[in-house]
């Protein structure tokens, strides 16, 4: 064991208290106090410095089988982190370093240091580890290159593209030499981000009328990808405006997460067969392979200033939980991240 003073005692850290029925509310949630164990062997006790809240996490919040566990009742939720190691009885790290792992929502987490990656804060800023560099820069570059199959010459519509996966997936596209690139969004303000920050060729802000008839507007030659992150209208208008041989690659849909009865499909399936359009559903956790490249790839591109990003900072434990209904109401810009 490494010899490190003053440990802490005690750790404030979210617990789910009852399963939401549709939008989750403050009583199903409560901010509770934890003692703080002595790493054991193998593991290492990190301070968590940033902690990452996202759409995802709404399914986790109830009891349904989806592709990943259940948050338990009266238990810690869980989440992407970055912090600092203040102890260690684990080979290889060491008391001072910076890690990711996935004990969030909390303070202080002891992890298995098998499940501890090692990040540098001089190469990048330690949230972008979260974001930018991290899970959510991976789910766009996997969703746009692999499993959308983007090329050259594409015209590429994402909705949800204010956020921290759909921004991204914009500005790759851009990078990777699409024709034309659309982005929706929640309001003006993220509309002319798009445009103007981002590089996006035209955007539109998905409350100020019917999705598809701005989408025809904003790409009258049609659309070869659209990166889904929104379902519902977003994902029937697309279909609508679909090229032949167009991929969808479907990454989430925060529009239907807090339906309490299941959402209607889209009424214009059938046109995937006059436009021999295929939809794929995808789940980063089975991309980790292009990690190596994606990394090397997207932070020449965050270095060079080519690729932009933003994040939406919110100070302090005790807003971990209105961090994460911001992010359900489209609160943040870019990636929203906690610190602590």
């Amino acid at each position: 064991m490494s010899d490190t003073p003053a440990l802490p005692a005690v750790s404030r850290e979210w617990h789910l208290l009852s399963r939401p029925v549709g939008w989750p509310k403050a009583e199903d949630f409560a901010l509770v106090e934890a003692e703080v164990p002595q790493p054991g062997e193998g593991q290492v006790l990190v301070r968590n410095q940033f902690v990452s809240v996202d759409p995802y996490m709404r399914g986790r919040m109830s009891a349904a089988q989806s592709y990943v566990a259940p948050f338990e009742l009266n238990q810690p939720m869980q989440g992407g982190a970055v912090g600092e190691v203040i102890a260690s009885n684990a080979e290889g790290i060491e008391p001072g370093d910076h890690v990711l792992h996935f004990l969030g929502w909390r303070e202080y987490a002891v992890v298995d240091a098998k499940s501890a990656v090692t990040v540098d804060p001089q190469a990048a800023p330690l949230s972008t580890y979260l974001g930018v560099l991290g899970m959510t820069g991976l789910t766009a570059y996997a969703g746009l290159l692999r499993v959308a199959a983007f090329k050259e010459g594409d015209s590429v519509f994402v909705s949800g593209a204010a956020g921290a996966v759909g921004s991204q997936v914009g500005q790759i596209a851009k990078l990777k030499g699409a024709s034309r690139v659309i982005g929706s969004a929640g309001s003006d303000e993220k509309v002319k981000l798009l445009v103007e920050d981002y590089g996006f060729d035209a955007a539109f802000n998905y409350k100020n009328g019917p999705v598809s008839e701005q989408l025809r507007e904003a790409a009258p030659d049609g659309v070869d990808v659209y990166f889904d992150n929104v379902g519902g209208d977003h994902l029937e208008a697309a279909i609508g405006s679909l090229n032949r041989n167009g991929r969808i690659a479907v990454c989430g849909m925060i529009s239907v997460y807090n339906d309490t009865e299941p959402a209607p499909g889209p009424k214009n399936l059938a046109r995937l067969i006059q436009t021999r359009g295929r939809i794929e559903g995808f789940l980063v956790g089975d991309q980790f392979d292009l990690q190596p490249q994606f990394v090397q790839e997207v932070g020449a591109w965050v270095r060079s200033g080519e690729l932009k990003y933003r994040e939406t900072v919110v100070e302090g434990i005790e807003n971990n939980l209105e961090a994460f209904f911001g992010v359900l109401r489209g609160d943040n810009i870019g990636k929203m991240i906690v610190k602590l």
